[in-house]
């Protein structure tokens, strides 16, 4: 498994944290695009989802002020299903039922939330049941342009 991880300005100290720690158990590569506090998050968005969706078995980790645009900016990229998580539970139920590649968060955490919230959706399968592979099934269908509108 390869983890990939960035942040805009907003999340700089946290990723660092992050990346060491998760460096000890995981194959983990840090986005080198500079910071600055005129950053815009869209871009960390953009390379780190395409990196992601390009590398099999791979996990995206992205933070900003509040993980909500980064959220919606990963999802954008194809082949990206990305989850702003906000508690364990999240984390898990977005692997669990979405399979999603890419976990969002907020800078506003300490570093054990995050690394906790991190781990968490890293070790966490997808059920595969049908119905959730049959709705995944549909948001690849749409991202492709191949939905069926009722």
């Amino acid at each position: 498994m390869k983890l990939f991880i960035t942040s805009d300005h907003n999340g700089v100290n946290l990723v660092d944290y992050l990346y060491n720690e998760l460096k000890k158990e995981y194959d983990i590569e840090r986005l080198n695009i500079p910071n600055d506090p005129n950053d815009d998050y869209p871009i960390f968005s953009f390379e780190l989802g395409k990196l992601v969706s390009k590398t099999p078995d791979s996990f995206g980790i992205i933070l900003c002020g509040t993980g909500i645009g980064v959220s919606i900016a990963c999802n954008k990229v194809k082949g990206i299903r990305c989850a702003r998580v906000s508690n364990v539970n999240d984390a898990q139920m977005c692997r669990l039922h979405n399979n999603c590649n890419v976990i969002a968060l907020g800078s506003n955490y300490t570093n054990n939330e995050a690394l906790t919230l991190i781990k968490t959706f890293i070790s966490t399968e997808c059920l595969n049941e049908e119905r959730h592979i049959r709705r995944i099934k549909q948001i690849i269908d749409y991202e492709n342009g191949e939905y069926n509108e009722l």
